[in-house]
């Protein structure tokens, strides 16, 4: 079930965040939860989830917040989480063993599956809040004019990553990873980014919400690419939750309790946008310790969708833009990467359609 939010309150940002756990900076907290059911229920459970303390990662946040998102896990289940600067870090965490959950973008989980086959989407998160911002004094009114120009993203492999350089080649202008090409690709930290954009340092940002609209509120920036109008309808996976294997495979019980939380949560903050702002914002103050102007809450917020459906069609495609970059080897396969039984089965529960997983797994 796809879900629009109306702007207002959103969410600060960054990843400087005070509360540290686990390597890549990871806020921790833990807590145990009850109710729930499963063949494995009354066997004790730790369960770790791992997201990134922004925007894009809203429903999670606010999941945790109230607890809503934890609340269907079988008894005897307690859980721990982790709070991640971007999701190729999450990728080290559950290839290294340390998360069985995360909510993580598309390319990070592609690059995972196709390393290891080590996790599997379950239900979609959000869409949409990702586009190319060009700093003041730069005049691109066409793609050919970025040639010999630096562009940040997030993170080597992240989705907005991909999805810069996926668009550059679409129009002749090869990156490279080591920052080479006709376009200087340099992989950045959102709040880097902001800073030398301000600055003049680098020429645009290809970069996620809220920092797209930090970038043209507070720093002059202009839009070039509202990455929405790549895509058919605007919809193009921006966040996932995804699970281990092994916990998919042990603890099946355990995926179905999340993802019980994951939709609940998700149609909440439909019936309570205002509200859900509200919470959202606060929850991630106290994990930057940094408050956004409302006009840049209400900005970023208007772009971005909550939703139960991992939008598979996107992923493919988004799959398709790591290969067309040499992110991914071409010859991966992302055949069996969805699998959609759980999320589908409390779908039904709830007497709502199901939703398709593309040909990508199980559904």
């Amino acid at each position: 079930m796809i879900r629009r939010l109306s702007p207002l309150l959103a969410s600060t940002l960054l990843i400087a965040a005070t509360v540290v756990l686990a390597a890549c900076g990871a806020t921790s907290s833990s807590s145990s939860t009850s109710s729930g059911s499963g063949a494995s229920g009354n066997q004790p459970y730790q369960l770790r989830l791992g997201y990134l303390s922004n925007l894009t990662h809203a429903g999670a946040v606010v999941g945790l917040d109230r607890g809503s998102l934890t609340a269907d896990l079988p008894s005897k289940t307690t859980f721990s989480t982790q709070a991640f600067s971007a999701g190729p870090a999450e990728v080290e965490a559950i290839l290294g063993g340390a998360l069985d959950a995360a909510f993580m973008g598309p390319s990070p989980a592609v690059s995972a599956y196709v390393k290891r086959e080590a996790l599997r989407v379950v239900a979609g998160a959000t869409y949409g809040g990702a586009g190319l911002v060009v700093r003041p004094g730069v005049n691109v009114q066409s793609p050919s004019e970025l040639k010999g120009k630096t562009i940040a993203t997030p993170e080597l492999g992240n989705i907005q990553d991909v999805a810069a350089r996926a668009w550059l080649a679409s129009h002749g202008l090869r990156t490279d990873t080591q920052g080479g090409g006709d376009v200087r690709v340099i992989p950045t930290a959102n709040a880097t980014a902001l800073t030398e954009i301000k600055q003049g340092q680098v020429d645009a940002a290809w970069i996620p919400e809220p920092w797209l609209s930090r970038m043209v509120l507070e720093a002059h920036a202009t839009l070039k690419v509202d990455e929405a109008t790549l895509w058919p309808q605007g919809r193009f996976a921006t966040t996932e939750l995804v699970v281990t294997k092994k916990l998919l495979d042990e603890r099946p019980d355990v995926v179905r309790g999340l993802i019980q939380g994951h939709v609940k949560t998700t149609d909440w903050i439909a019936s309570n946008s205002g509200q859900a702002r509200t919470e959202a914002g606060a929850a991630l103050t106290k994990l930057t310790s940094s408050t956004l102007s409302e006009p840049v809450l209400e900005a970023a917020w208007a772009r971005l969708f909550f939703t139960d459906d991992p939008l598979a069609s996107s992923l493919n495609a988004e799959a398709a833009h790591a290969r067309q970059v040499g992110l991914v080897s071409s010859s991966a396969s992302l055949n069996g990467i969805l699998d959609l039984r759980q999320l589908n089965a409390v779908l039904k529960a709830d007497g709502k359609p199901a939703v398709s997983s593309a040909g990508l797994g199980p559904q």
